[in-house]
């Protein structure tokens, strides 16, 4: 393999099950594109430049403080170009956002220790979007308010589909631990995961509101929350 050929390669971690059907990482291998023309890199350069002039002035002024002037002018570039990328205020916030969120999905695979607990891989998984809205408080509540009903705009099908594939890693996590034997229930594992990514998604806007939110007591919150639902309430019958 030639060394043109070799950097144009870079391994992407995966979930997966082997011939045992426990749940495993593999490799695979990504092609990455070609070096950018002038024109391209000239649009990339634009593109980086408004997304840390809105991430600046969301930051800054807040959401509804901030315009897509503003932003613009900041970012060094027309309003009219600016539109070509964001329909509004509310995609400038995705346009921020969606491949750093699939870069952190890509980072939570990775973190996942295949013979750990279906508890502590959910932790271990979710824990990085944790982290990286610590980082932020500010910007992330923009985020996770304007997420919950993005269904039309530029960037609403990359965030469904980040969506999805968050929802289906947690799927392949619970039919491990069902094949695993760590949950009896027989329950379909799409249906549990759909309820376990619910839990995720009402824990972390409940912490992130907070003044000043806690990471180590936000994860304890999540993991105790997880837990109950793992468990269930175990009724008297």
């Amino acid at each position: 393999m030639g060394p043109m050929l070799e950097k144009s390669l870079r391994p992407e971690v995966a979930l997966s099950f082997g011939e045992n059907g426990l749940l495993m990482k593999k490799n695979t291998v990504v092609f990455e594109k070609p070096p950018l023309g002038l024109r391209e890199q000239n649009k990339l350069e634009k593109l980086q430049r408004i997304k840390s002039a809105a991430k600046e002035l969301f930051t800054e002024l807040g959401y509804d403080a901030a315009t897509t002037r503003d932003i613009a002018r900041r970012a060094r570039v027309g309003l009219g170009t600016l539109f070509n990328y964001a329909d509004d205020k509310r995609d400038l916030i995705f346009l921020i956002y969606v491949d750093h969120l699939n870069e952190i999905q890509q980072r939570g695979i990775e973190a996942v220790n295949p013979r750990k607990s279906l508890l502590g891989q959910l932790v271990a998984f979710f824990s990085l979007l944790y982290e990286d809205f610590a980082g932020n408080p500010t910007l992330s509540r923009i985020l996770l308010r304007e997420l919950t009903f993005y269904q039309h705009g530029k960037l609403s099908v990359e965030f469904t589909e980040n969506r999805l594939r968050v929802v289906d890693t947690v799927r392949q996590l619970v039919a491990d631990a069902q094949k695993r034997g760590q949950v009896r229930s027989r329950e379909n594992p799409s249906v549990i995961a759909l309820g376990l990514f619910f839990v995720y998604a009402g824990a972390v806007r409940l912490w992130i509101s907070e003044d000043n939110p806690d990471l180590d007591a936000g994860l304890a919150a999540l993991r105790k929350q997880f837990r109950i639902y793992i468990n269930g309430l175990d009724p008297v019958r």
